[in-house]
């Protein structure tokens, strides 16, 4: 992964290759090319290729990358967000993501019957709560 070190520490990207390995990700299956960036930054995001796309062939799955100015940092970092994406794949149900997708899916399920009935007859008490709270009222008003 000759990356030249900008901001990124030995150890780091020592840890990065160690992972790729374990994960037997390999700098040949990979397909790196460098984009121009998009969005906020000016002239300067205009001009530079700093955006990185990293695309894994056994698995599929793609990266793009443009947090930072510097291409270095974004090619490390589109590999470390490879890494993730294959271990979430690997783990399935365990990862983090899905189980925030999961949650997510739970949260827009519909209701069931017994559910939104038991949900609207609160509602129902709680609407003639509140017109118990109303100011009294004199029948010669």
């Amino acid at each position: 992964m000759s990356m030249p070190s900008v901001n990124i520490s030995p150890q780091k990207e020592a840890a990065l290759k160690r992972r790729m390995a374990a994960l037997a990700i390999r700098e040949a299956d990979l397909t790196e090319r460098f984009i121009r960036g998009s969005g906020k930054g000016g002239q300067k995001i205009n001009k530079t290729s700093s955006c990185v796309y990293v695309f894994h062939a056994p698995s599929g799955i793609e990266v793009k990358c443009q947090r930072h100015r510097s291409q270095a940092m974004n090619r490390f970092l589109a590999r470390r967000e490879l890494c993730d994406r294959l271990e979430a794949r690997q783990q399935g149900e365990q990862s983090k993501r899905e189980q925030e997708r999961a949650r997510i899916r739970r949260q827009k399920r519909r209701r069931s019957r017994r559910q939104k009935a038991r949900m609207l007859d609160d509602k129902r008490k709680q609407g003639e709560k509140k017109v118990l709270r109303a100011p009294v009222r004199h029948a010669d008003d």
